[in-house]
């Protein structure tokens, strides 16, 4: 009897057939962030048979690490690239459109001090070509009651005025973990901790074309071939890596700027309690030591601050981590704009870095590295990287077209249908009894679609867990039904408890227990050591460094 796709046991009955039923995808895609992951649901939608593999859990990399903003670049546009701000714009208002209650508005507040550029004249007018790309008018230049109302707090001296404007802000591993779903649901599958050993050519290992991948389970070590008529290098800040791989089997077709590499950029943040620092406007300004542009922000009851912009020199295959240079960097950022708030690193909840799989020629300042995505064709592996968050699907349409020259059955058209399902929230079959409110059902709806209301079974699925939004039947569907393999899948992708909550949410380490060792048969050795792993990741990759210092001199 075949399992429900994700639920536990599944993938392990994926990986049993792939050995005992071979058969030719028409697709093979590695890599299960955003850009993987759109790539999957475009293909389907052509009906193409297509397998995802994620050699670690999905969004595991940058597409959970991400600043959360769903915008056009404003900042692209003031460099000169209006193409891409025209396309990002446009599919930030697709996003809100399809998928509202993930994707969704948050107003911007640009400070503007002295005679510091850009000032609001022409800031204004870069803002009235943004709001033209996106069909609306939706800013407003503000020079009364700045501090009193929009930004409590902030720094008055020299404050000429702000500039209200608008984006948008995501769960990013949530919208990684929406758009598989959308494609498994129509036929594709998706495979978590299984990578990409080899290549399969059609020549025994000389000059030829790939025409499959040696795939390897990370949990049971168990190796197998799988065929595909072409395969998609989506693997971000290891494309490198990848298409390294190639040129043990063949030679790989360089891009005519032989200049052009992956330039791993990290990018840290720092998570404060809302109350500590309270932001309803997510509030832009520049770094008073380098004049780089920063983020305050709101996400999910805590109020978040980024990012760093600097080569990223840690092991590459490492979980990344912030450096406390770059602690030092961002608590300089709040406090120069909201002096009187004297945050320290005793204020922090936690902490989290990214490492984005920029394209460029590894010169020069790592901010003014342009965003655009870069394609490579190596003869049967397609390779993608860099892009941006917002526009996944278009990354995923370009990729596609240079497929089908190894796909010459493909007959059906790329076309510009939904990502998303479209969903009547008050049409979904809640339970009559139903205590959520609906503002909590659309909180439901955005993260998990259709399946909404199955959640919430009973009063104490529905209650929310300490300071967060999350409900606890949140818990328990996705150990049933989203592929958890390890304790951080559950408490940093698929919630986001280990962020919101101190010590990676220790508070509630007992009740999540009994619902592994129920759910996923976990015995009491193999929660000890989860959990063991757990908190030593949280101290290594998501804490600060002197905390980290002073728990191992504790050791």
């Amino acid at each position: 009897m075949n399992k429900a796709v994700w639920s536990p046991g599944w993938r392990e009955q994926v990986i049993e057939q792939l050995q005992s039923q071979p058969k030719t995808w028409d697709v093979i895609i590695i890599g299960g962030g955003i850009t993987g992951a759109g790539i999957l649901r475009e293909a389907v939608k052509l009906g193409l048979k297509t397998l995802l593999i994620e050699r670690n859990d999905f969004a595991w990399g940058t597409s959970s690490r991400s600043s959360k903003m769903v915008h056009g670049g404003l900042r692209y546009l003031g460099s000169g690239q209006l193409l891409l701000t025209y396309h990002a714009v446009k599919e930030r208002q697709r996003l809100l459109n399809e998928a509202p209650d993930l994707v969704q508005p948050l107003n911007y507040l640009m400070t503007h001090y002295g005679h510091d550029f850009p000032g609001p004249f022409l800031f204004n007018r870069l803002l009235s070509i943004y709001d033209w790309m996106a069909g609306q008018h939706n800013h407003q230049f503000i020079n009364d009651g700045i501090a009193d109302f929009f930004a409590p707090g902030i720094k008055q001296h020299q404050l000429q005025g702000a500039t209200q404007f608008a984006d948008a802000v995501t769960d990013d591993a949530r919208l990684v973990m929406r758009v598989l779903d959308e494609a498994t649901q129509q036929g594709g599958t998706a495979l978590n901790y299984v990578s990409a050993q080899g290549f399969i050519d059609d020549n025994d290992g000389k000059v030829g074309r790939v025409k499959g991948v040696i795939l390897k389970d990370q949990l049971s070590g168990i190796s197998v071939e799988v065929q595909a008529n072409v395969v998609i290098n989506a693997s971000g800040v290891w494309t490198d890596q990848l298409r390294e791989k190639l040129s043990q089997h063949k030679v790989v077709n360089q891009h005519e700027d032989n200049s052009i590499v992956i330039r791993p950029l990290r990018g840290s943040h720092l998570i404060f309690p809302a109350w500590r620092l309270p932001a309803a406007y997510s509030i832009s300004f520049f770094h008073p030591s380098d004049r780089r542009l920063m983020f305050i922000f709101p996400w999910q009851g805590v109020t978040v601050i980024g990012t760093t912009d600097i080569d990223h020199q840690q092991a590459i295959n490492a979980e990344p981590y912030i450096t406390q240079s770059e602690v030092d960097y961002l608590l300089a950022a709040i406090n120069s704009q909201f002096p009187s708030a004297d945050i320290t690193e005793q204020d922090v909840i936690s902490s989290y870095s990214g490492v984005r799989p920029v394209v460029g020629t590894g010169e020069g300042k790592p901010s003014d590295e342009k965003r655009d995505h870069f394609i490579w064709d190596d003869q049967g592996v397609i390779s993608v990287a860099g892009g941006k968050l917002t526009t996944f699907r278009l990354i995923a349409l370009d990729v596609l077209k240079i497929a089908r020259a190894y796909l010459p059955d493909l007959k059906k058209e790329s076309d510009d249908s939904r990502i998303f399902k479209s969903i009547n929230i008050e049409q979904l079959n809640w339970p009559s009894d139903s205590p959520l409110t609906t503002q909590q059902k659309k909180r439901l709806v955005g993260r998990y679609g259709e399946a909404a209301p199955f959640l919430i079974n009973n009063p104490g699925d529905a209650h929310c867990i300490v300071t967060t939004d999350t409900h606890y039947g949140e818990l328990r569907w996705v150990l049933e039904h989203e592929t958890v393999i390890h304790l951080e899948d559950l408490l940093l992708r698929r919630t986001r408890l280990g962020l919101l909550l101190k010590d990676g949410a220790a508070i509630i380490f007992n009740e999540i227990k009994p619902l592994c060792q129920e759910i996923l048969g976990w015995d009491d050795a193999r929660w000890q050591q989860e959990l063991l792993d757990y908190q030593r990741l949280i101290k290594r990759c998501y804490s600060l460094p002197s905390r980290r210092l002073a728990e191992d001199n504790d050791e």
